[in-house]
């Protein structure tokens, strides 16, 4: 049987026929979706550039707009486009918003049991929100941000962004924690009192920060970092 070698330098295609979509860095995915480069810069250089750019200008490429995409040199309006086409679709695929029934929330049980089969397995730290309107059904779910082993940096402008855009009266934020142990840390703590202020002062109610482990989960809230 012959043995297949991979080539040491491969374009994101070819990479992707031999060891599939999860072999790719995030600049290899976006080269496929902008397709070309330019004539100095590579398809994947040039992704690399618009990752960097919209993390540092835009909250990230989830929400960046066309027309900030096109002051990238290299971008133009056809490139811009099919990236908002791609991350649109994709959180439109990761909130389950299409036909979806919506469900009231009740209390934490009910969030770690919505998000547990989704998140404990991950190698990665997802940090997540439900976005919920008046009557506290779920209309929408955003993923804010995917981090490393155990962080998943967010700021509370990422955080409230889709649920100001949505006109949500309530969030719930979640993330999981790839070690099992759904413990919350320093870091978790500190991330839980900023987002607390944050949702009094946009005047959007943060109903509690779950953390989801290995078929076990923390609520902050009933662990009392929350102030009644």
């Amino acid at each position: 049987m012959q043995i297949k070698k991979m080539p040491e330098a491969e374009r994101p295609q070819e990479k992707m026929l031999y060891s599939g979509a999860g072999g790719l860095s995030n600049s290899e995915l976006l080269a496929l979706i902008i397709r070309t480069g330019t004539g100095e810069k590579s398809a994947v250089r040039l992704a690399d550039e618009v990752i960097s750019y919209a993390n540092e200008n835009t909250g990230g490429l989830g929400a960046a707009e066309v027309r900030e995409l096109t002051e990238i040199d290299g971008i133009g309006e056809a490139k811009a486009c099919s990236i908002v086409a791609a991350m649109e679709l994709s959180k439109r695929l990761m909130s389950g918003h299409i036909g979806a029934v919506k469900v009231r929330l009740r209390d934490s049980r009910q969030v770690a049991e919505i998000l547990m089969d989704e998140m404990m397995y991950e190698k990665r730290e997802f940090f997540m929100t439900l976005n919920l309107n008046s009557k506290l059904q779920v209309e929408s779910k955003s993923v804010i941000s995917i981090g490393n082993l155990d962080s998943a940096p967010v700021h509370p402008r990422e955080v409230f962004g889709p649920a100001v855009r949505r006109g949500a009266a309530a969030v719930v934020v979640a993330h999981n924690h790839p070690s099992g142990d759904p413990s919350p840390s320093p870091q978790d703590i500190e991330v839980t009192k900023r987002l607390i202020k944050a949702s009094e002062i946009l005047g959007i109610r943060l109903l509690d920060h779950v953390i989801v482990g290995n078929g076990c989960f923390t609520s902050m809230k009933t662990e009392g970092y929350f102030e009644d």
